[in-house]
């Protein structure tokens, strides 16, 4: 079950919760509470797959940036011996194969760049979302842990 929606039922069972007069505290379901914070446990390890993914799919495009690479140079090489006989086009071959290699290069780079920064965002998204949900969690537990204080005795006066 997605996370958002999760929380979006937290929020909806606390709304639709009673308010204590004359306090910020509300009477909430415990067993809704508590089958939303199981589900929201179930749901965390999820994302985290989720984000574990993309760190693999950036690995896997950089792997594949690195071969396309390696073949690129390898490509240039081979087209450079190929042209060392013809002494005229020698210096025009090494030429254009620095450039491949560059452009490889550059390539591979902004690949690799691209897949940090879907990563990182992937990241920060999900970091985001973990730190609300541990916000509205912790309120949770402050609220259930303050109806457990029990009232001060009032003093009877004889």
């Amino acid at each position: 079950m997605d996370i958002l929606h999760l929380i979006d039922r937290l929020e909806e069972l606390f709304n639709t919760s009673r308010p204590i007069p004359l306090t910020h505290n509300v009477i909430v379901d415990e067993d809704k509470f508590l089958d939303l914070i199981d589900q929201m446990r179930i749901s965390v390890p999820e994302e985290v797959k989720k984000a574990q993914q993309v760190f693999s799919q950036k690995d896997r495009m950089m792997a594949q940036a690195q071969e396309e690479a390696t073949r690129t140079l390898q490509l240039a090489r081979d087209k450079a011996d190929a042209l060392v006989e013809k002494e005229v086009l020698v210096q025009d071959a090494q030429r254009r194969a620095s450039q491949i290699i560059d452009q490889a290069r550059m390539d591979a780079e902004n690949i690799k760049s691209g897949a940090d920064q879907y990563a990182l965002d992937a990241l920060m998204g999900l970091q985001t979302e973990l730190e609300h949900l541990s916000n509205q969690a912790q309120n949770g537990v402050q609220v259930l842990l303050q109806k457990k204080i029990p009232p001060e005795p009032v003093s009877q006066q004889k």
